[in-house]
C-alpha cells in the first residue's frame, strides 16, 4: 500500500509538471478532521481518514470547537486539531524537491488541554523549526508589536527535501502539550531563490547561501503602499502578503502610489511575487509632514545570533528614463546599495524586478531595520525612493531555525506577562487618532476633487497653459484674473511694488548658466534652487518651480503670497520674479553661509562658536516674533527648522521657506483647524493631536531647534539607542535632570558661560511644554535668549578684564624686579642681588 502511494503521488507530480513549472503542486492537511473541506478556494484533506500519501505515528487526541471567531478565511479550518501529549511524526511521500511548508496554529483549549500551557518542539527532516513553542504568547507578541488583531499564527518554512519522505515531528515538553489545526506543503519553484546573493555592506561581494543544504523561515512578507494582499491572491504559491504599515517606523516619512495598468515581470516570474504586489508602493515624492532628505524606515524584531536574506520588490511606476530616480538602501545602518534605479535594474518603467541581499545579526541584538533614502550626492531629477514589496527569511544556522519564545511571555522582572494595558490603552488612543486623520484626509481630498471641478468648467481659451503667470495670482496684486488680462500694465505695476524687479527668462538663463546643475543649493517638493549672479554682480538665489509637482505649486503660491506683504531684517527677502515661457521663478536675496543646520553637523565647515549659535537664534526669533506680531494678522511659519534658517555673509539669521505657513486666527478664534503639515521631529504633537494650528505650534518647533543648537546632532536618528532616536525627547530628559552639559556638542567645551547656558536649556524646555497655553509666546523666547546673551557677553567680559589684571600685576611685579639705572650707564648683571 505505501509503494502504491508512493507510485500515485509520482504520478500526480508527474502529470503537474508537464502542465508547466507555474502550475503549482500542494498537499493541504486538515488536520483533525475525518472528511474534506473547501477552504480559500482550495480543498483539504481531513487527517482521520485512511489516506495514502501520508501516515501519522502517534495519532494523540482529536480536538474541535464548535465555532472559531475572527478567522472568516480559515473558520472551518480552524474548528479541528490534533493534541499530541506525546512525541509524533507526519511522515508525508512527496517528490524530492523544495517546499513551503506551513504549519497552522489556532489556539483554543480542549477538555483538560489548555492552549495556554502549551509548549512543544517542531522539526522537519531533521531541521529543527520551534523550540518551547508557545502559539499564545506568540500571538500576543505579534499584537503587542504591531498594533495588530491577530488570534492565528500560520509559521511557514522553506525546506529542502533530498529523499521521498517528509517526516514532521512534533514533541510537547515535559508535562505540557503539542497541537497543530493544519499543514500545507507547497511544491517551489526552482527560480525563485539562487545562492549567490548580495552581502550587506560587502562592496559588491556575493554570499554563497547553500540553500539545498540550509532551510528557511519567512519571518515578514510585505505589501509596501498597503492593502494586504491575501493568500488566495497569490495563487501560484498561496502566500500572504502584510500590509507593511504596522512596521515603518512613521507612515508619514512616505505617500503610496498605485498602478493597475501594463506591469510586466523583468528577472521574476509570477511565483516571485503577484502583480498585485507590484501595483502598489511607497515613495517620498510630494511629503510635506517630513523634511526632504528623511529615509523611509521599517523597523523589525528578528531572533538574534542568524543570517537573514531581505527580498526587496521594486516597480518603477512614474518615470519612464534611466537617472530620474536614484536612491540609497541601507540594511541595518550599512549601505547596501547607492546609486539604485530602479528603471536600469528592471529594464524599463512597470517592470516588475526584485534584489536580495544577505545580513547577520548579532547575539546582542533582535532588529533589523531597512530604510530607503535618496542619494544627494547624483543628479537625478528628484530626491525620492521606491519600495513596492519586502520579504525577510531567516536562514538556519547549525540545523535549527528555532529561538526559543520565553522572550514572547517574560518580561523584565521574569514574571510571566501579557501585554501591558498601558500599551493597549495607548494602541487604542493611536486608532483613534489615526482615523480622525484619515477621515480629515479624505475630506480634504473630497474638497481638492470639488475645487477642481470647478475649475475644469472654466473655458479653455481663459486658461493659458502651463503655469498661470504670477502677474495673474491673486497674492500677487489686487486685480482679478480677468482684470489682469485686460490691463496688464496695471498688474503689472502693482507687481513690480510688491514683489521687486522682473526678471526676464534669458536673464535667468545667464544668471544660472542654463540651469546648470553644479549650481543647485537646494531642492524640495517645488523644484530646485539655484545660486546665481545678476548682470551687476550682485549675487542671487534661484527657486524654479518643478511644474510636474503639484504639492510644489501649492507651496510655491503661498510663498509668494507672503513674501509679496513681509519685510523684515530677519526674514530672507524676494528680490523679484519670471513668469515668462511658463516658468515660475522666484529670485532672493543670496546666503552665503548657507543653512544654520550645515554649521551644526553633517558638513565640514567650522563649528560655531557658542556667542554666535546664541545670535543666530536671537535672529530667528525675531523673524518669527514677526511674523506672529509684525502684520495686520499673525501668520504661522509651520516648518521651524535649522534647514529654514539661512545666515548671510555676516553670520545675520532670517527665516526661509514660507511654503508652508498659514495666517492665524481671528480675533474671535484661538486657533486654525487645518490639517497637519510640518517636518517630523520638529511637529508640535499638540497640533498633531487635534489639527488645531497655534502661534504656539511655531514656538514648540523652536524649542526642538533650540535643543538641535546645543547638541549638534539631527532631530530624528533612527540608528542610535531607542531612548536617543528623538532629540526632543532625550533632551528633555536631560534638561530635567539639570544635566544638559552632558549631552552638548564637544565643540563648545569650555567656551561658554554656564549661567547662560542654564538659561538656554530653561527656555527650550519651557518650549516643549506638552499643551500650547504652558509654552511661552515667540516674544517672551526673544526676551530670554537676549538676556542669555547679555550673560554669557558679561561673562567674556570678566573673563578679559581677568586676564588684562593678571597681565597688569605681572608687569608690575616685572617693573618692581628690574632696578634703576641712570642715564648712561649699564646694569650690573648682579644687581638685583645687591640688596
Amino acid at each position: 500500500m505505501k509503494w502504491h502511494g508512493l507510485f500515485l503521488v509520482a504520478v500526480i507530480l508527474f502529470l503537474h509538471s508537464s502542465v508547466g513549472e507555474a502550475q503549482v503542486k500542494a498537499l493541504l492537511i486538515d488536520c483533525g478532521s475525518n472528511s474534506s473541506t473547501h477552504v480559500d478556494g482550495r480543498k483539504w484533506i481531513g487527517d482521520t481518514s485512511p489516506i495514502e500519501n501520508f501516515t501519522l505515528s502517534y495519532p494523540g487526541i482529536v480536538a474541535s470547537v464548535a465555532v472559531v471567531d475572527g478567522e472568516p478565511a480559515y473558520g472551518s479550518l480552524y474548528q479541528t486539531a490534533r493534541f499530541f501529549d506525546a512525541p509524533s511524526t507526519y511522515n508525508i511521500s512527496v517528490f524530492p524537491r523544495t517546499y513551503f511548508v506551513r504549519l497552522h496554529f489556532f489556539p483554543f483549549s480542549f477538555e483538560s488541554f489548555n492552549a495556554n500551557e502549551s509548549a512543544f518542539d517542531v522539526s522537519a527532516n531533521g531541521l529543527k523549526l520551534l523550540s518551547a513553542f508557545n502559539v499564545p504568547g506568540e500571538i500576543s507578541w505579534k499584537n503587542t508589536k504591531n498594533s495588530s488583531n491577530y488570534s492565528s499564527l500560520v509559521k511557514e518554512y522553506f525546506v529542502n527535501v533530498s529523499s521521498n519522505q517528509l517526516a514532521i515531528i512534533f514533541v510537547p515538553k515535559l508535562g505540557s502539550f503539542a497541537f497543530v489545526n493544519a499543514i500545507e506543503i507547497v511544491s517551489v519553484i526552482d527560480q525563485l531563490f539562487v545562492d549567490s546573493v548580495s552581502k550587506v555592506g560587502g562592496n559588491g561581494l556575493k554570499a554563497n547561501l547553500n540553500l539545498d543544504d540550509w532551510g528557511m523561515e519567512t519571518m515578514f512578507r510585505l505589501n509596501v503602499g498597503v492593502p494586504a494582499v491575501e493568500s488566495s491572491e497569490d495563487q501560484d504559491m498561496w502566500r500572504k502578503w502584510e500590509s507593511d504599515e504596522g512596521y515603518m517606523f512613521s507612515v508619514n516619512a512616505a505617500t503610496t502610489l498605485s498602478n493597475t495598468s501594463s506591469i510586466s515581470y523583468s528577472n521574476n516570474g509570477s511565483f516571485v511575487a503577484p502583480l498585485l504586489v507590484y501595483e502598489t508602493a511607497r515613495t517620498m515624492t510630494n511629503n510635506e509632514v517630513l523634511e526632504k532628505h528623511f529615509n523611509m524606515s521599517w523597523k523589525f524584531d528578528v531572533d538574534p545570533n542568524f543570517d537573514y536574506l531581505i527580498r526587496l520588490h521594486f516597480c518603477e511606476l512614474i518615470y519612464d528614463k534611466p537617472n530620474q530616480r536614484l536612491f540609497k538602501i541601507y540594511i541595518n545602518n550599512k549601505t547596501a546599495a547607492e546609486n539604485y534605479d530602479v528603471f536600469v535594474r528592471a529594464g524599463g518603467m512597470n517592470k516588475a524586478y526584485h534584489e536580495d541581499y544577505v545580513d547577520s545579526i548579532s547575539q546582542q541584538t533582535n532588529t533589523l531595520w531597512v530604510q530607503l533614502g535618496p542619494d544627494l550626492l547624483t543628479s537625478s531629477s528628484t530626491t525620492d525612493a521606491l519600495l513596492n514589496g519586502m520579504e525577510i527569511f531567516k536562514l538556519s544556522r547549525n540545523g535549527n531555525l528555532a529561538h526559543a519564545t520565553d522572550r514572547i511571555t517574560i518580561d523584565q522582572g521574569g514574571s510571566t506577562a501579557s501585554p501591558p494595558k498601558s500599551k493597549i490603552l495607548w494602541v487604542i488612543i493611536g486608532s483613534g487618532i489615526l482615523s480622525v486623520i484619515i477621515l480629515s484626509l479624505v475630506g480634504a481630498f473630497i474638497f481638492c476633487l470639488y475645487i477642481r471641478k470647478k475649475k475644469a468648467a472654466v473655458p479653455a481659451k481663459e486658461t493659458p497653459p502651463g503655469w498661470l503667470p504670477l502677474s495673474l495670482h491673486g497674492a500677487m496684486g489686487s486685480t482679478t484674473n480677468a482684470q489682469a488680462y485686460k490691463s496688464p500694465s496695471c498688474v503689472n505695476g502693482s507687481l513690480a511694488n510688491r514683489t521687486g524687479r522682473r526678471f526676464t527668462i534669458a536673464e535667468i538663463r545667464s544668471a544660472t548658466n542654463n540651469f546648470d546643475d553644479s549650481l543647485v543649493i537646494g531642492t524640495g517638493g517645488f523644484g530646485k534652487v539655484y545660486k546665481g549672479e545678476t548682470e551687476e554682480g550682485t549675487p542671487v538665489a534661484i527657486k524654479r518651480a518643478n511644474p510636474q509637482s503639484e504639492q510644489g505649486l501649492a507651496e510655491f503660491e503661498t510663498e509668494i503670497e507672503m513674501l509679496s506683504k513681509l519685510r523684515h531684517r530677519h526674514l530672507v527677502s524676494m528680490i523679484g520674479y519670471c513668469d515668462e515661457q511658463n516658468e515660475m521663478i522666484l529670485v532672493y536675496e543670496y546666503m552665503a553661509n548657507g543653512t544654520l543646520r550645515s554649521h551644526l553637523f553633517g558638513s565640514v565647515l567650522p563649528p560655531l562658536t557658542w556667542k554666535q549659535r546664541l545670535e543666530a537664534c536671537i535672529g530667528a526669533a525675531r523673524g518669527l516674533h514677526y511674523l506672529h506680531t509684525g502684520v495686520e494678522r499673525c501668520i504661522i511659519h509651520r516648518d521651524v527648522k535649522t534647514t529654514n534658517i539661512l545666515l548671510d555673509e555676516n553670520f545675520v539669521a532670517k527665516m526661509s521657506d514660507f511654503g508652508l505657513s498659514k495666517t492665524g486666527p481671528g480675533l474671535d478664534h484661538t486657533h486654525v483647524s487645518t490639517a497637519v503639515k510640518g517636518s517630523f521631529g520638529y511637529l508640535d504633537p499638540e497640533y498633531f493631536r487635534r489639527q488645531q494650528l497655534t502661534q504656539k505650534s511655531d514656538v514648540y518647533s523652536f524649542g526642538v531647534v533650540l535643543f538641535e543648537v546645543v547638541c549638534a546632532r539631527s532631530v530624528i536618528n533612527p540608528t542610535l539607542p531607542k531612548d536617543q532616536i528623538n532629540l526632543a525627547e532625550w533632551a528633555i530628559r536631560w534638561q530635567r535632570q539639570h544635566s544638559l552639559e552632558t549631552i552638548m556638542d564637544p565643540h563648545l567645551e569650555g567656551s561658554y558661560s554656564l549661567e547662560s547656558f542654564k538659561k538656554f536649556g530653561e527656555i527650550a524646555e519651557k518650549c516643549l511644554a506638552d499643551e500650547g497655553k504652558n509654552r511661552p509666546t515667540m516674544g517672551e523666547v526673544l526676551w530670554h535668549l537676549e538676556y542669555t546673551l547679555q550673560l554669557h557677553e558679561a561673562y567674556t567680559e570678566n573673563l578679559s578684564i581677568e586676564s588684562l589684571s593678571k597681565s597688569e600685576v605681572r608687569f608690575a611685579d616685572m617693573a618692581i624686579s628690574l632696578p634703576l639705572v641712570k642715564e648712561g650707564e649699564e646694569a650690573s648683571p648682579d644687581i638685583s642681588r645687591s640688596n
